[in-house]
Parts: C-alpha cells; structure tokens; sequence
C-alpha cells in the first residue's frame, strides 16, 4: 500500500547571490615560507644544541664541578650526621674531617703522579673513598699513593695533638687519638687498606699477613664492618696473586722494584707505623664519647 507524499511545503524564494570579490593577497610577512628541506629540519635540533653548548659551556662546566663539590658536601654531612648518633657533633664534624684530610693525601699524590682522581665520597662507618683510573704506573708509584693519605692523615691528628695539649682539653687530644689509630688500621696490608698497596711495593707476600691479621681481628672482635673488610680483603688478596701467577709480562713488570725503592718504601712504612703508635700513646685518655 502506498503511503501519501507529505504536503509541500513553501519556502520563500532565495535571492541570488553576488559572485565573490577576488581575496586580496596577504600581506608579505604573512605569506607562508617555502617548506623547509628535509636535511634542514633534521639538522635544526643540533645546530640549536650546538648554539646553546657554544654559548652555556662555561656555565655547564662550572654546574659540573659545583655537582662535585655539592656530591662531596652531601656525603660528609650524612657521615656527620651519622657519627653523631654515636659521639655527637662536634666530634663527629672533627673526625669527618680528619677523614677528608686523609683522602686529600691520595688525591694529591695521584696529581702529582698525573693521574686524574674523583672526588672524595663518603660512606658512613665505612670511611671515604676515591676513584681513579689507576695508581700509578708500578708498584712503587701504588706505594707512593697509598702512603700519602695516612702520612697528611697522620698530619691532620698531629695538629689536634698538639691543640690538645696547648689547650689541655680532653676534646682535641681524643680526637687526635681516633685519628691517629684511623691511619694506623688503614696500614693494615689487607685488600683496598693502604698497607696494600705499600705491600705491592715491599713483598706481595705481605699482603697474607694482612689476611691473617683480619681474621684475628674478626674473631676477636666480630661486627659486620670488620667482617665486610675481611672478606673483601680475602677477594682482592686472591685477585692479586692470580694475576702474579698468570705470567703476564705487564703484570711481571708492574711489581718490579729495585732493592733501594722497596727499602725506601718499608722505612716509610714503618717508620709511620711506630709514630702512629708514639702518637696514640701520647693522646690514649680514659674517656667515654657519650660524653663528647
């Protein structure tokens, strides 16, 4: 069945319309630019990378150092705030700092021997420590690098010495006394210690008297920062004489050392070693760090 069609409906008629005006052109600055080549918009990103390190490199290259420095200063106020806990902060501030003191002694040595050093980075209850690409290029240069921290370390303990007893405070002569047993432990010639790597330069053969020395000290008194010490030193001690063992020609040349260097090393070594003890002796007074 068809349906019907819907009325129509009117619509009043539409006038017609005029032709459109020709669009005036746009002004000059307006105009679109031609599209850009491919090479030139794949290039545009480092010319402007390039602009910008050519005009802020000096100030980047300051940023870096002050991350350095800021890095350094961050880890020292940790360690501060951790020995605090401990012996509270006045001396925790002078044992932090006889720890940058000691470091110092390594990095300057390393300078001298043209090797570029990080900057000291602290770890709390574990010391502080650097990075460098090497220690030198033998042994002798290892054991030069090694000594200097506990010989300006030993230093720094010897100015609170000497404070200690031009003031007759308990304060600076214990302090002094912590510093002086730091440099004398770092002597031990165990593992990454300072004593190995003056052992590298006397008789590698020290370094299992390090070993056994660490293991006394873990018996005797167990804590788990001596362990950690123990057996890192007993890795890096296996480490070493592995590589003795392997032949290798640079390695043999590396540990080379005439008769008047390794002497010159052990009088080093322990002549420190007896001052250290000279030095906790002359500063050992019955104290109790709560109250510091």
């Amino acid at each position: 069945m068809d349906r019907p069609s819907p009325p129509p409906q009117w619509l009043p008629p539409v006038p017609a319309a005029d032709p459109p005006a020709p669009a005036a052109p746009p002004p000059a600055s307006q105009q679109p630019e031609p599209e850009q080549s491919a090479l030139k918009r794949a290039l545009g990103p480092l010319f402007l990378v390039v602009a910008l390190v050519a005009k802020f490199g000096k100030v980047a290259f300051v940023a870096v150092k002050g991350l350095k420095f800021l890095t350094t200063s961050a880890t020292m106020l940790v360690s501060v705030a951790a020995y605090a806990l401990i012996w509270g902060w006045k001396f925790a501030v002078g044992f932090v700092l006889l720890l940058l003191v000691h470091e110092y002694g390594h990095v300057l040595q390393l300078r001298r021997e043209g090797i570029k050093a990080s900057a000291p980075i602290f770890i709390p209850f574990m010391g502080a420590l650097i990075w460098a690409k090497s220690l030198g290029k033998d042994a002798v240069a290892e054991a030069r690098v090694g000594l200097a921290g506990p010989i300006l370390g030993s230093l720094g303990a010897a100015v609170c010495m000497v404070i200690g007893f031009a003031t007759d405070e308990d304060f600076w002569k214990a302090l002094a006394f912590t510093g002086f047993f730091l440099n004398l432990f770092n002597l031990l010639p165990l593992g990454f210690l300072d004593g190995a790597r003056a052992a590298a330069a006397m008789s590698p053969w020290m370094w299992l008297v390090g070993v056994f020395g660490a293991v006394v000290l873990t018996l005797t008194f167990p804590n788990p920062i001596i362990v950690l010490l123990t057996l890192l030193g007993i890795w890096e001690t296996y480490r070493r004489f592995k590589d003795l063992r392997s032949g290798d020609p640079q390695i043999t040349e590396y540990y080379r050392v005439s008769p008047r260097n390794r002497l010159l090393v052990a009088a080093v070594y322990l002549g420190l070693i007896a001052l250290l003890v000279l030095g906790m002796d002359a500063t050992h007074i019955e104290r109790d760090f709560d109250d510091v």
